[in-house]
């Protein structure tokens, strides 16, 4: 971990990077060293790991802040499983429903109204995650396994807490409801409230004999690797819920659900709009002028495509079918080519001698926009005098 390279420096950001920053500095360092755009080069292929590492971890707010205070302890995967440090958003000491404690304190009422039932069945918190994909990845599908940190019941008691041989005691203060009844004089005369049984905590039961496993409390945290499948199509920002697969429930209750963030990594070449891809593509001042075949990058492979005689900078054509997956229906959105005629610099001087005789054969008819543009301003030019 300490001969890594700082995440910040890999993407040549500042730590007060906003996210715009962070995800133009990936996709320009990820352009500089994509292994399809260096093939061969092993130092370029490290450094695109390095840089997609980096993307990872500060593109996920929650792993950015830990990276941020740890460093690259903060993101290891087998951070705080010691009980130190990072929770995992789980919390500490007791994991009972503190809704239904507040609620018999601000919601009982007077005169012994309603109480909550402290052993009725309770449906487990959510959890969620964050999962990282390449730009492909998201596009065509792909199956993930990832580490999930969730609330079980423990094993070696069955979840109620006691050692095994012993059971939980009925608590003698509450008689197993949860809460005492407290009666308070008043100028308006003597008025009952309820309040939360100090003595079992409200669950209306008293462990004698503590679990070692779970040290009383019928539950633990785990971390277990859950496979995942993520449907082609699917976009940067939008959630998989996994249902059942986030905390126990109580008392019998349903577990609750697994929320799966996608964040999906800038392409160094390709840019997404909903389910059409755009790219642009340069080609020779030769080829724009006389027409050619070229090959463009689609997400299925190189593909050929013919460049008319007479294109222009900034011309578009459509790949129809090159797009991404429609997430959970059929077909394909099209793929949109950008032209970009790049010129030559740093000619030889019988490169400019040839340019030289080919502009003075030239006619004016072939430059459409140039001879249209100087007839507008010697018409500008006329209307003055």
């Amino acid at each position: 971990m300490a001969d890594k390279k700082d995440y910040y420096e890999s993407l040549g950001i500042d730590k007060s990077a906003s996210d715009d920053e962070i995800k133009k500095a990936y996709r320009k360092m990820a352009k500089k060293y994509h292994p399809d755009l260096n093939p061969g080069d092993k130092k370029a292929e490290k450094n695109f790991k390095s840089v997609s590492e980096a993307y990872e971890v500060l593109s996920d707010s929650s792993k950015r802040a830990r990276y941020d205070q740890y460093g690259h302890a903060g993101v290891d995967p087998n951070f705080g499983a010691g009980g130190g440090g990072f929770d995992g958003g789980f919390g500490g000491g007791d994991f009972g429903d503190l809704g239904d404690i507040f609620g018999s304190i601000f919601g009982g009422g007077f005169g012994g109204g309603r109480q909550a039932n402290p052993n009725a069945p309770r449906q487990g918190n959510d959890n969620s995650t964050t999962v990282n994909l390449s730009f492909e990845e998201a596009a065509k599908g792909c199956n993930k396994t990832i580490k999930v940190t969730r609330i079980e019941n423990c094993d070696e008691c069955g979840g109620n807490g006691a050692e095994k041989g012993s059971s939980p005691k009925t608590c003698p203060a509450c008689h197993g409801s949860g809460q005492i009844k407290v009666t308070q004089r008043t100028p308006f005369g003597a008025m009952q409230t309820s309040r939360v049984c100090e003595q079992c905590r409200g669950t209306g039961k008293i462990v004698e004999k503590p679990c070692h496993v779970c040290a009383g409390k019928g539950r633990v945290r785990r971390t277990k690797e859950q496979s995942i499948d993520i449907p082609a199509g699917i976009d940067d920002g939008q959630i998989i819920n996994y249902r059942g697969s986030g905390d126990y429930g109580t008392n019998g209750g349903p577990a609750g659900d697994l929320h799966i963030n996608i964040s999906v990594r800038p392409h160094p070449v390709f840019e997404r709009k909903g389910f059409d891809v755009f790219c642009e593509v340069p080609i020779t001042f030769v080829q724009a002028t006389l027409g050619a075949e070229i090959i463009v990058p689609t997400l299925d492979g190189k593909v050929k495509f013919t460049v008319h005689e007479g294109t222009q900078p900034g011309d578009e054509f459509k790949l129809k079918g090159k797009g991404i997956q429609r997430l959970n229906y059929s077909g394909k959105g099209d793929q949109y080519v950008k032209v970009m005629v790049e010129v030559p610099k740093n000619l030889t001087n019988k490169e400019k001698e040839l340019l030289q005789q080919f502009e003075q054969q030239t006619s004016d008819a072939n430059y459409k926009k140039r001879h249209g543009f100087f007839n507008k301003l010697k018409d500008m030019f006329d209307d003055k005098n």
